[in-house]
């Protein structure tokens, strides 16, 4: 699935392979929750560069439902996207809930953040919603265990994830027997901050012999410190010639290590979450465009940033329109704060061919520190 065309040390540059065409990596996933990238269309993600989007099992589930998205052809056409899509098991978001949920070995039995209505998750039941939405990689569903957590809960979280892993992979292969094509299933290894669960995690999942795998349970609390720890632990446990999915993690300076490791793909809610709040990503470091700092800032957002936004609007004015409560400031911010994301996967990659990724890492944090 994925053809790695240069190394510079560990960091990895290619491009993998889906039935709705070809990204490169490193890449960076906008999270399309419920089937769309907030505040986005289809049209701003192309121009922006976005080569694949991720939507989100549990939202689709519950809304629109996973039969009308199979309706509609999958959800590239239904949402217009038409490019490469991944959908996460869910397995985040339900074990989000806490006090809504049940979690025994079948699966999860948890309550509706909209009604309150009772479902149940087994790993079965998300490949089924998953191959009805239609992506193009599909992941396994794991037991996300919360930071901090006692070696007890985390052990019991990688057995679960191992267990559910496999029941995924036979339902999935089941299903790929009839159907259309059904995505790639990648598993997720889990483990906490424990070296030894995560190379059991991992041992588990890569005895299935999946197209991908994925490192879950990071970027939830911990350190900086104990997630590259983590990273460096585990990466080299992955293959080499398979993709390798870090979820949910989207500071610049994690990508970046994760990079220098050899994590192939990214994802998270970030860019559009932050952007909606007032905030911003730029190469000079994340920037609280709503304070009355910047109410006569005539300066772009970044003044290093070519995206349509930068061109043609200053700070001043998106702090205005942002405590005017006009949407159109959100929809401007995120448009930069993706496209800030883009351009910065779009370096490394350039670095890794040019063979100077690690100067390019200095240099980047160094401007992002403001130094």
């Amino acid at each position: 699935m994925i053809r790695i065309l240069c190394r510079d040390g560990a960091a990895r540059r290619g491009e993998a392979a889906t039935a709705h065409g070809l990204f490169q990596t490193p890449a960076f996933m906008p999270v399309g929750t419920a089937g769309a990238v907030k505040a986005l269309t289809c049209e701003d993600l192309e121009e922006i560069g976005v080569e694949i989007i991720l939507g989100n099992t549990y939202h689709l589930y519950l809304r629109p439902g996973p039969e009308t998205i199979r309706e509609s052809g999958g959800l590239a056409a239904f949402s217009g996207w038409g490019k490469p899509t991944l959908t996460d098991s869910g397995g985040y978001q339900v074990f989000s809930l806490k006090d809504r949920l049940r979690i025994s070995d079948d699966g999860v039995e948890f309550r509706s953040h909209h009604d309150g209505s009772t479902h149940l998750f087994t790993p079965e039941k998300v490949i089924q919603i998953q191959h009805a939405i239609g992506a193009d990689i599909i992941m396994a569903f794991d037991q996300c265990v919360p930071y901090p957590a006692e070696r007890r809960a985390v052990e019991e979280g990688v057995r679960r994830t191992g267990e559910w892993a496999a029941r995924c992979a036979r339902e999935h292969e089941r299903r790929s027997e009839s159907g259309p094509d059904p995505g790639r299933l990648f598993g997720i290894v889990q483990g906490g901050t424990y070296a030894d669960f995560r190379t059991r995690s991992a041992e588990q999942i890569l005895a299935l012999d999946l197209p991908g795998n994925a490192i879950g349970g990071l970027s939830v609390g911990e350190s900086k410190a104990e997630m590259e720890a983590m990273l460096a632990h585990t990466v080299p446990l992955l293959p080499a010639d398979k993709p390798r999915y870090l979820m949910g993690v989207g500071y610049p300076e994690d990508i970046l290590t994760a990079v220098s490791y050899g994590v192939d793909m990214f994802d998270c809610v970030l860019p559009t979450r932050n952007a909606r709040t007032g905030n911003v990503f730029t190469t000079v470091g994340p920037i609280t465009y709503r304070n009355a700092a910047y109410a006569q800032d005539q300066r772009p957002l970044d003044p290093h940033c070519g995206c349509r936004v930068c061109r043609r609007y200053t700070r001043a004015y998106l702090r205005h329109l942002y405590n005017q409560s006009e949407i159109t400031g959100i929809v401007l911010a995120s448009y930069h704060s993706v496209y800030f994301f883009q351009e910065l996967m779009r370096g490394i990659r350039r670095a890794i061919e040019e063979r100077r990724f690690d100067a390019f890492r200095r240099e980047f944090l160094a401007r992002y520190a403001g130094e």
